[in-house]
Parts: structure tokens; C-alpha cells; sequence
């Protein structure tokens, strides 16, 4: 297995059964994709066969379970297909569902995992995306917490505990290769208790829940009178459910994560946080480079405040980079003996990332005859001061679009830690 090159599939693949928490009977099918494509759920059952991308920006739920799409075309429980995918180090594929969710099958990652190896994991071409941590960070979210740290592999030490005999306090550290993954992680099966079993189901849950699919404990032990893969087959299942939510990052991770009491609502914080401060390497050329954002917007030195383009979602998300330098022209005047960037020009920045979302919906049409005006702004709130070295990341996401009018919700975080958020509305006219 080559580090170096993309990977997809040679052959199809399918398995069928039933969704854990829709009980929908469904097929998944794994297919070849070209390089670059990225992983990509097509809803088969419905009419124009939505697509739905395994990215973080797709996340529709996370209660007991991973759940990406909106409305109709909403996909449950991605996390254990996921699991198998980023466990061959698959970047490429397209995943035909029948139905809402992918079936369950034993509670396990196994049977996807045993799938897509007899389909054959194969090089594609192409540079992986690889997720990298420069610095040791913590993310915390609920009772979830995590430390992630450098670590030339994926590493997962994680730890539970349940007030229950079988389970108590459990702990284990796995490094993340195909080979460890299919004889330590994949046949750990989900698990549940039958004191749940009443309020999941009134919220719609655990529709597909049996005892042929999960290990269900009542009060005192296995409520089914089974036996368990080993005895910390809950620890080994959650560190499985780390590994399928951190595959909507859309690369590779590269980190040893120490996750305490994880969640799926934690662990995609934690893929937020990663995707924010991790070093991204590979995947082919930035989006766009400065050369194309010059071809895009009007703006220039000292007024063009956006480096590169490094990831566009559609026409619904975009991230920008703007590398701050003390030989800035506004830090001659702007605090010179303390300089901090101005908190309007931050703003402007943001602008222009949101520009060339914008700008992207009159794609074939001539733009040097357009120009974006901004309209309103708010709640703007500056979280910490920007100063020189520090490299402000740009995430814009589409609200709504009417005519030429738009809603956009823009973050920017430096080193992974929030230092302004802002809601903007803008609309492009001829010049």
C-alpha cells in the first residue's frame, strides 16, 4: 500500500440487511471512482439520485449515531461503512444506497471492511490528502474530551466508562494500519441497553435494533444470554466509531488522538478542530492559487487580502487563507509599536473569500463584468487579536441565494482557535 498515490477500488462490492435506527432494508454498493473525487453517497431510491459527499459540512445529526445529507436525501449511521473505508485508506469511491442508511448487518465494521478488500483497494493516481498536527491541542465537547498529538501514524488511545459489570472503566491504544484494524477493531460490535430501548424509540431511533445486531446489556449482564468478541469489545467498537466520523475530514489523518469518553457529537468537533489545525498536504494543486483569484476579483495590492483558495464544497462552502506579515502596509500606521490587524480589514478578508463563493454561481458567465457588493453585516465578534506570523483560515458557508442575492456565515480561526465570526449579505451587479 503506497502512502504516495490515491486509492480506490477495482471491482464492485455489495452488502445488504437492514438500518440500525430506520429499519429500512437497503443495499450498499461500493464502485470504483476517478482520483480526486473524494467518497460520495448516491441515494439511488430517489428521484435524480442525489449525491451526498462524506464531508464535515454535510453533518445533519449525531445523536447515538452519524447522520449526513439534509431533508430527504438525509444518509443515517455513515460511521461504521466509513470506518471500513478510511481503514484501507480508500480517498475515492461512490456508495449506492437503496435506502436512508446503510444496514447494520452484525453491529460491526467487519463486514464492510471483509466488502471493500475482496473489491479489490487499488492505486488511482493523484496525491492523498493528509492531515498532519504541527502542535499537541485539546478539544472538549459535552462529557467527550481529546488531546491530539504529532504522530506519523493514526493512533488512538481511548478510554470509556459505564457503570455497568461488563463494562466498567476500559482503556486501549491501537495504531491505525489495515492489517491491526481487521484483527483488533473491525469485529467490535455496537452496543446498547435495554434501559434505553423505550426513549430511543420515541424519538425514532433503534428502529432496526435487535440482538443480531448489537450486544444489548440489561442491568446486570448480556440481556441475550451471547458472548462477547473479547471482553473490552466496547472500547475496541468506540475507537472504531473515532475512526469512521474523522473520515468526513476527506483525508487521511495523521495524529495520535487520546479520546475520553468520545461521542459521535465529540468526535466531529474533533474532525472540526483537525480540519482547522492540522496541516493538509496533497490532493493535487490548491483550489485556486493567486493567479486565479486575481483572474476572479478586482482587488489589488494593497487591497487584495486573500493568499489561496484550499477547499471548495460546491457552490455551499469555501475556505480562503490569508497569511498575515509584519511588512503589511497598514501595520505602519496602525499601532506601529503593538501591531494587531485591523479588525475592518479582517472583515474585508472574509469579504473576499465570500466573493469567490459568490462569484462561483455566474460560472461560463463574463465576471470581469461583475462586481460583488456587500450589503449588511452582522453579528460580527472579534474572539482575539490578529498580529504578524499568524494565518487566518476562512470558512464561508452559503446560508441562501435568491436572484443575485446572497446570506453567508463566515469563521476565521488561527492555529484551529476562533478569532472572528461575522454573517454577511452581498449581492453581485453589473460594473
Amino acid at each position: 500500500m503506497s502512502r504516495n498515490a490515491r486509492r480506490s477500488i477495482r471491482h464492485k462490492a455489495s452488502v445488504s440487511g437492514t438500518g440500525l435506527h430506520t429499519g429500512a432494508q437497503t443495499e450498499a454498493t461500493f464502485l470504483p471512482a476517478p482520483a480526486g473525487q473524494g467518497i460520495v453517497f448516491r441515494r439511488v431510491d430517489l428521484k435524480g439520485k442525489p449525491e451526498v459527499p462524506a464531508l464535515l459540512s454535510e453533518v445533519e445529526a449525531i445523536e447515538r449515531r452519524t447522520a449526513i445529507g439534509k431533508g430527504d436525501t438525509t444518509i443515517h449511521t455513515v460511521e461504521h461503512l466509513l470506518a471500513a473505508v478510511a481503514a484501507h485508506e480508500i480517498d475515492d469511491l461512490i456508495v449506492e444506497l437503496s435506502g436512508p442508511e446503510p444496514p447494520i448487518l452484525d453491529g460491526s465494521v467487519q463486514p464492510y471492511f471483509e466488502a471493500l478488500e475482496q473489491a479489490g483497494p487499488t492505486e488511482t493516481g493523484g496525491e492523498p490528502v493528509i492531515l498532519s498536527v504541527q502542535a499537541p491541542f485539546t478539544v472538549t465537547e459535552g462529557d467527550a474530551s481529546y488531546i491530539v498529538a504529532p504522530a506519523k501514524e493514526l493512533r488512538l488511545t481511548v478510554t470509556i466508562e459505564w457503570p455497568h459489570p461488563l463494562i466498567g472503566r476500559q482503556a486501549g491504544t491501537w495504531t491505525v494500519t489495515p492489517q491491526a484494524f481487521a484483527r483488533d477493531l473491525a469485529p467490535a460490535r455496537t452496543f446498547g441497553f435495554t434501559s434505553e430501548v423505550a426513549g430511543l424509540q420515541a424519538k425514532g431511533l433503534i428502529k432496526g435494533a435487535s440482538s443480531a445486531n448489537a450486544i444489548v446489556l440489561d442491568d446486570h449482564g448480556l440481556a441475550d444470554g451471547g458472548q462477547l468478541r473479547w471482553p473490552d469489545e466496547f472500547v475496541r467498537h468506540k475507537a472504531a466509531d473515532i475512526l469512521g466520523d474523522l473520515a468526513l475530514t476527506g483525508g487521511r489523518v495523521r495524529a495520535h488522538i487520546v479520546a475520553t469518553r468520545p461521542s459521535h457529537g465529540g468526535n466531529i468537533a474533533l474532525a472540526h478542530a483537525l480540519a482547522r489545525a492540522a496541516r493538509r498536504t496533497g490532493g493535487g494543486a490548491p483550489k485556486m492559487d493567486i493567479g486565479r483569484i486575481m483572474d476572479v476579483l478586482p482587488h489589488r495590492y494593497p487591497f487584495l487580502l486573500v493568499d489561496r483558495i484550499i477547499e471548495v464544497e460546491g457552490r455551499q462552502r469555501i475556505v480562503g487563507i490569508k497569511n498575515v506579515t509584519i511588512n503589511e502596509p497598514f501595520f505602519q500606521g496602525h499601532f506601529p509599536g503593538h501591531p494587531v490587524m485591523p479588525g475592518v480589514l479582517i472583515i474585508e478578508a472574509m469579504a473576499q473569500v465570500g466573493g469567490m463563493l459568490l462569484l462561483s454561481y455566474f460560472e461560463g458567465q463574463n465576471i470581469d463584468d461583475k462586481v460583488v457588493y456587500f450589503m449588511s453585516l452582522d453579528n460580527v465578534k472579534f474572539r482575539r487579536p490578529v498580529i504578524p506570523g499568524d494565518q487566518i483560515r476562512f470558512e464561508l458557508e452559503m446560508l441562501s441565494f435568491r436572484g443575485k442575492t446572497c446570506k453567508m456565515k463566515g469563521e476565521g480561526y488561527v492555529d484551529g482557535q476562533l478569532v472572528v465570526e461575522a454573517e454577511m449579505m452581498a449581492s453581485v451587479v453589473d460594473k
